[in-house]
């Protein structure tokens, strides 16, 4: 087990009275907080909850975990407890991984899940060589520059960038060395974001998604870089709105 459970989850409120759950995963170098712009707006849709990686925020006095399989297994534990209620997940590049493998272990406990959302990243089957984490701090600030998109023009970002990079090379790691073990297929929906111009991942990749469920699974392709999101966060709440309301 690795440290307090209930340090994993951050709620940005009390628990909401819907009677749904949204559980969001940060990509590499983010925190919970990234997410709270979607627990204002779906506040009334579902119990809106981030995970905390250890190494930010409140967790700054633990050591980062560099590896995804690490990472998982007190993540399950923790959103394990949260399944008394329909439960969606929702991952955001390293995030989207992460999601992925709880989603596997929570179905393999027996709970079923409403559905996966996937934000740019490429399938687990769909390998790449990636050892961004083993560059130069200079080129990893340049990595790192190149795919915040219009972010890395913001007052502050590169203080911030230049100040997080260590922990942004451990995320990276996990990331990077993260090894997809095949096993039984979801049987909740997923569903794959991407921007039509990241260079982390293919519209093809995303798409590959598709063999890893026996749901039902959609694609949604949206203009813009790794960092899409940032830029299209209307209509990616418009989309998880109308996911929760459905009751999918």
């Amino acid at each position: 087990m690795t440290g307090d459970l209930t340090a994993w989850l951050r709620r940005f409120d009390v628990a909401s009275g819907a009677d749904r759950r949204l559980v969001c995963f940060p990509h590499a170098g983010g925190t919970a907080k990234y997410f709270r712009p979607y627990w204002r707006a779906l506040s009334g849709a579902a119990d809106v909850i981030a995970v905390q990686y250890p190494g930010r925020q409140e967790r700054s006095h633990e050591p980062p975990i560099g590896d995804l399989e690490e990472l998982a297994r007190p993540a399950v534990d923790a959103v394990l407890e949260l399944s008394d209620r329909p439960l969606t997940l929702f991952g955001h590049s390293m995030g989207a991984a992460l999601a992925f493998e709880v989603a596997r272990r929570l179905e393999a406990k027996g709970v079923v899940l409403s559905g996966l959302f996937v934000s740019g990243r490429r399938a687990p089957s769909r390998h790449r060589d990636e050892r961004t984490h083993q560059l130069a701090d200079p080129w990893l600030l340049h990595a790192v520059r190149g795919l915040a998109g219009p972010s890395a023009e913001l007052p502050g970002f590169e203080v911030f960038a230049r100040k997080t990079l260590p922990l942004i090379r451990v995320d990276y790691k996990a990331a990077e060395t993260y090894r997809y073990v095949p096993g039984p297929r979801l049987s909740c929906p997923v569903v794959a974001l991407t921007g039509d111009a990241d260079p982390l991942v293919t519209v093809d990749e995303a798409a590959a998604w598709a063999g890893h469920t026996d749901g039902p699974f959609d694609l949604r392709v949206y203009p813009g870089g790794h960092f899409y999101l940032d830029e299209h966060r209307p209509a990616l709440i418009e989309l998880l709105s109308a996911h929760l309301s459905d009751g999918a």
